[in-house]
């Protein structure tokens, strides 16, 4: 069974984009996107230097582009499971017929923006932390009133609350943890720092006309299939203030039988995931498009009939 996946934020590089807007037809869709959410997506993606596309504002809807171009270019296949990471639950939402092209590239514009605005009211960071099991690491973060923001699976967690929590947090370690590594991002996103940019949300997804999943899209509120797009939306506008819990995705992938899984562009954080919490899971990562031939052939033998 195949598991379509689509990457979050901190997964684009400068110029990541070049390859993909080169496929016939390519370019004038990420055009025609550009001018649906006021934003120059093919700069961005092509030309602009590391710094301007970490602005959560160009990196939400360029990373969504980008995962909508992969998907197309990968050709028909039939997964089992869609989801995404983070920002990636909304091209996964794309994926599973929930919304249109168009509209979710709206709705990311819309979230990047506003959570770039709440980002900015408060000085709120993230750190990924190296090593550390769960059971003893969870406690220790509240403590210091910490945010596992983002529980990845595979050891991985990412704390996020105010700099100066963060900075008490890393003075004082909990056994295990070797390091807290701060992350290049502009605040503490999936915490309640990000209540703000709910709000904003909740107004964009009421103009939202969803359809009901066609493929089983996993939530990354609790690893749960969900089963009608008007709840997809509803935890679309609260995910930006909750923690994305990956580890119990990837649980629902296993448990569903998945024997593949693929990674739209900028593939590679959740692939490289997979091959440490799921073994014996093929997987592949769409980096440029000379990745496609050997996805298209690993969906063929992995897609549901």
């Amino acid at each position: 069974m195949l598991v379509l996946v689509a990457p979050g934020q901190g997964a684009q590089t400068p110029g990541f984009l070049t390859p993909w807007l080169d496929l016939p037809g390519a370019a004038d869709r990420v055009a025609r996107w550009s001018e649906a959410i006021d934003l120059d997506l093919a700069h961005y993606g092509t030309e602009a230097d590391a710094d301007a596309i970490r602005d959560t504002a160009v990196a939400q809807p360029l990373l969504v582009a980008a995962g909508l171009l992969a998907a197309s270019a990968l050709g028909p296949v039939s997964p089992g499971i869609v989801a995404g990471h983070s920002v990636g639950e909304i091209t996964a939402a794309v994926f599973a017929g929930v919304l249109d092209e168009t509209a979710a590239l709206r709705l990311v514009r819309t979230r990047g923006l506003a959570m770039a605005e709440a980002a900015a009211a408060a000085e709120t960071g993230m750190s990924a932390l190296l090593g550390g099991d769960p059971e003893v690491v969870l406690p220790h973060l509240e403590r210091f009133g910490l945010t596992p923001a983002n529980v990845n699976g595979a050891g991985q967690i990412v704390a996020a609350g105010t700099t100066e929590q963060l900075a008490a947090f890393a003075e004082e370690l909990p056994e295990g943890v070797r390091r807290a590594v701060p992350l290049k991002v502009a605040g503490a996103f999936h915490t309640v720092h990000m209540a703000p940019a709910v709000t904003a949300l909740e107004k964009a997804a009421a103009e939202l006309t969803p359809a009901d999943p066609t493929l089983s899209y996993v939530s990354n509120k609790d690893g749960r299939a969900v089963a009608t797009g008007a709840e997809v939306v509803e935890r679309l506008v609260g995910q930006v203030a909750n923690p994305v819990r990956w580890d119990l995705c990837m649980e629902t992938f296993a448990a569903r039988g998945a024997t593949a899984l693929i990674e739209v562009a900028p593939g590679g954080t959740l692939t490289n995931l997979a091959k440490r919490a799921l073994p014996g899971v093929k997987t592949h990562a769409l980096k440029t498009p000379d990745d496609l031939d050997a996805a298209r052939t690993l969906a063929a033998e992995h897609s549901a009939a």
